[in-house]
C-alpha cells in the first residue's frame, strides 16, 4: 500500500520541528531547539517521558534527567504529548507529515523538521521455553519493576548480551530481587575490552563502581549462554552452557535480552537511508539523507545515555541553526563513536556459543510460527506468503532481528500504519482506508 492511502481525514497543525521520542536524546533535542527560537512539538508513546532508561524520573530530581525533565517541562516553546504513536509518516519535498494516534484520536502534523530519537527495541532470540510466563526481556522486566511491579524476594536469572544486563541486574537487587546470575554471551576478551575503553571516557569509571557495588556476590558468567528454560506452565529453572557445562538454576523470573536493535520503522518510512548495522545514516551535524529530517541516540546506533545526550544536543542545534554551539562536538562525537564501536565488538553475538532451537520452538509468537516451519525459506518475502512470520500485531519488531540472526534475513518491515489502528478512529473516519 502506497503512502498516499494515508492521508488522513484529521485535524492538522504545523510545528517548527518535531521530535519523535522523549527519552534522553529526545528531550535534549527538544530544548536545545526550543533555545533556538523553534516552537516544539515533543511526542512519545509512554504515558511520561524519560523513555526506558530515565523511565520514573521525576522533573527536579537530583541529576541530569531530573534537571532536562523540569527544563522541558517548563520551556514556553516545547508542547510535550505523550501517549502520543506515529502510525504512518511520509516526506514531500522539504514538507515532512507525521499522523500520530492518540487517546482523543488522530492528529496530522506537519514540520519542516523532524528529530528522530525512536530509541531500539531488545533483541530477542528464540530457546526452547522461552514463551513460558516468567520469561520476559531484560529491558521489559526493568520496566515492570520501575512501574510497581514487587520483585522482593523473588529469585531472578539476567541472560543474553550487552552491558544492559549489568544494570538490570543491579536495578532488580536494588528492589529486593534475588539475583542468582548475571550469564553473558560475551567471552573474557570482549568484555574487558568494553571495559577498558568505557573507563577513558568521563563519569564511566564511577559509573562502573556503582554497578559493581549493587552486584556485589552475584556471579557474572561469560561465554555463558541459555540452552533452555523449563516448567509446567510457569517458569521454574533455567540451563546456562557455560563452557562445556551445563548449569541448571530455579528460578522465578528469567530476564533476557541480546542487546538491542535500532528502532528505525519511522525513519524508514521517511526515507531515511540506513547503514550496514541497520542503524540510521547521519552526518556530523546528526542529519539524515532526508533534508530537514535529523537522528539522535539508539536509533543511529547503541551507545549509551552519554551518547545520546550529545547526539540530542548536537541534532537540536543542527536543525535550529546554532552552529556555534558545536565548536566542540565533533570531539566529544569521535570518543563517543569510538566507544560504540568497542561495544559492538565486545559484545557481538557468536553463533557457535548460541543454542540453536529445536524444531517446534516459536520464532514468530503474534502467528505462532515455528522454527522447523522457516529454515527452509530463503527471505522473508516467501516466509510470510507461507507462515504469516512478521504480519502479527508487532509487525516484525520481535521475529524480525531473531530471524536476522536465525537465517541471515534482512528484515524491512515498516509499512502503514505502524502500530494497531482503534477501531474506534477507524469508525470517525470511514474514508481512512479508501484511496484518494
Amino acid at each position: 500500500m502506497s503512502a498516499d492511502c494515508w492521508k488522513w481525514p484529521v485535524n492538522s497543525e504545523v510545528w517548527d520541528a518535531v521530535v519523535v521520542g522523549a527519552g534522553p536524546a529526545g528531550l535534549m533535542a527538544a530544548r536545545t531547539a526550543a533555545e533556538g527560537g523553534l516552537r516544539v512539538l515533543l511526542l512519545d508513546a509512554q504515558p511520561g517521558a524519560g523513555g526506558q532508561i530515565w523511565r520514573g524520573a521525576a522533573a527536579g530530581q537530583k541529576g541530569t534527567a531530573g534537571d532536562l525533565l523540569r527544563d522541558v517541562a517548563a520551556h514556553p516553546g516545547i508542547t510535550v504529548l505523550s501517549g502520543a504513536e506515529v502510525m504512518a509518516a511520509e516526506t514531500r519535498e522539504r514538507a515532512h507529515t507525521l499522523t500520530v494516534t492518540t487517546a482523543a484520536g488522530l492528529r496530522q502534523i506537519h514540520a519542516e523538521r523532524v528529530i528522530l530519537a525512536t530509541g531500539a527495541n531488545e533483541r530477542f532470540l528464540p530457546f526452547d521455553g522461552w514463551t513460558l510466563p516468567g520469561v520476559v526481556g531484560a529491558g521489559g522486566l526493568q520496566a515492570m519493576s520501575k512501574g510497581g511491579l514487587n520483585v522482593r524476594g523473588k529469585r531472578v536469572v539476567v541472560a543474553g548480551s550487552g552491558p544492559l544486563l549489568l544494570a538490570v541486574a543491579a536495578g532488580l537487587r536494588q528492589k529486593g530481587a534475588r539475583v542468582l546470575a548475571v550469564a553473558e554471551q560475551a567471552g573474557l576478551t570482549g568484555v574487558a575490552a568494553f571495559g577498558m575503553a568505557a573507563a577513558r571516557l568521563p563519569g564511566k569509571s564511577r559509573e562502573a563502581s556503582a554497578l559493581a557495588a549493587g552486584l556485589l556476590g552475584v556471579p557474572y558468567w561469560a561465554d555463558c549462554a541459555v540452552v533452555r528454560a523449563s516448567g509446567q506452565n510457569q517458569l521454574q529453572s533455567v540451563t546456562l552452557r557455560r563452557g562445556r557445562r551445563e548449569i541448571r538454576l530455579d528460578c522465578d523470573y528469567l530476564a533476557v535480552g541480546f542487546g538491542l536493535v535500532p528502532e528505525t520503522r519511522v525513519a524508514a518510512l521517511l526515507g531515511c537511508a540506513l547503514d550496514n548495522t541497520g542503524a540510521v545514516r547521519v552526518n556530523v551535524w546528526q542529519a539524515t539523507s532526508i533534508q530537514g529530517v535529523y537522528a539522535a541516540g539508539e536509533v543511529c546506533g547503541i551507545g549509551g545515555v552519554d551518547g545520546a545526550l550529545l547526539e540530542g544536543f548536537v541534532a537540536g542545534c543542527a536543525a535550529s541553526g546554532q552552529i556555534e554551539r558545536l565548536r566542540d562536538a565533533p570531539r566529544r562525537a569521535d570518543l563517543q563513536r569510538r566507544f560504540q564501536r568497542v561495544l559492538e565488538r565486545s559484545f557481538a553475538l557468536r553463533p557457535e556459543r548460541l543454542h540453536t532451537p529445536l524444531p517446534a520452538t516459536i520464532v514468530c509468537r503474534c502467528e505462532d510460527v515455528r522454527h522447523g516451519e522457516l529454515r527452509g525459506f530463503a527471505g522473508w518475502t516467501a516466509a510470510k506468503l507461507q507462515t504469516r512470520c512478521g504480519m502479527g500485531v508487532c509487525q516484525g519488531r520481535v521475529c524480525g532481528p531473531a530471524c536476522e540472526t536465525l537465517y541471515g534475513w534482512r528484515f524491512e518491515g515498516a509499512r502503514a500504519p505502524l502500530v494497531p489502528l482503534p477501531l474506534a478512529q477507524l469508525l470517525d473516519e470511514p474514508t481512512t482506508l479508501s484511496p484518494p
